[in-house]
């Protein structure tokens, strides 16, 4: 289960570094535009670079089925560790001290996070109206300011982070939907008589479009660490809120999932303000 974790991790990792190098080369206007989304799916490499993505992803949840959340989950968000060194060898540049501590604080704080959490499995609960229209307003608030103070900065690092922080919250609630979209059955009445298969959709293909803006906007190593972290606690986030997958709020486990989230924005900050970040482009 370990090695399966692992294994996703790295397979998703190359995915990203693919998807990231084909993404760059796209023109800068048309970052957060559908054209970008259009302009990849004719380059063979970042087809390439999806299905890698997705086969990781498969062996994901093949870890998921064997494994626990607080195991799995920070295992496979440790594609940073691996896409931040594959990113560096693809364009030449060497990864300092910072851009390490950096990931590795990340990583830890997710850890963190994610044993005190301690979320159990989602259990097949009747999720209101409201209480999705609650956690769906809540993803786009946060998609939405990101997206809008991404705009406010003119270093196309910044902006790739910031926009990173969107696409990963889109992923986590991407997550939510299908777990609930694969409790409703396989029969074309039950997946097509639902709303839910048509948001998950809906939702994949504009956290695509984010995560895309995001990698032609700056190399991989300023969007992916805010994306590794936003995913998964946006995912447990939701679970807890509307699959009722209990999470611990008593005073001490409060306190370490405080320090996890700080501990990950920590790593994030280290990371996108590093020199080898913030460089420019004709430097990478």
């Amino acid at each position: 289960m370990i090695l399966a974790g692992l294994g996703s991790a790295l397979l998703m990792a190359v995915g990203f570094v693919v998807q990231q190098h084909t993404a760059e080369q796209a023109p800068s206007s048309e970052r957060l535009r559908p054209k970008l989304l259009l302009d990849l799916l004719r380059r063979p490499i970042w087809i390439l670079g999806i299905a890698t993505m997705v086969v990781g992803q498969l062996l994901g949840a093949l870890a998921l089925d064997h494994g626990t959340l607080t195991l799995v989950e920070p295992l496979m968000a440790a594609n940073v560790l691996f896409a931040l060194p594959l990113a560096a060898a693809w364009h030449r540049k060497r990864l300092g001290r910072r851009e390490w501590v950096g990931a590795v604080v990340l990583m830890v704080g997710l850890g963190v996070f994610v044993v005190a959490a301690n979320p159990g499995s989602a259990r097949r609960v009747r999720v209101g109206a409201d209480a999705w229209l609650t956690a769906l307003l809540g993803v786009a608030a946060i998609v939405g300011l990101a997206v809008v103070l991404s705009r406010r900065f003119r270093n196309a690092a910044r902006q790739a982070t910031l926009i990173a922080v969107g696409a990963g919250a889109l992923y986590g609630l991407q997550d939510a939907l299908t777990q609930r979209t694969l409790e409703l059955g396989m029969t074309p009445a039950d997946l097509f008589g639902s709303w839910q298969p048509y948001l998950l959709v809906a939702t994949a293909v504009v956290g695509l479009l984010l995560a895309q803006s995001a990698y032609q906007a700056a190399p991989i190593w300023a969007s992916q660490p805010a994306m590794a972290a936003t995913e998964p606690v946006t995912g447990i986030a939701l679970g807890a809120g509307l699959f009722a997958q209990g999470l611990r709020l008593s005073v001490v486990p409060l306190a370490f999932e405080i320090a996890g989230i700080a501990a990950m924005i920590a790593g994030i900050v280290l990371v996108a303000g590093s020199s080898v970040v913030t460089a420019p482009a004709s430097a990478v």
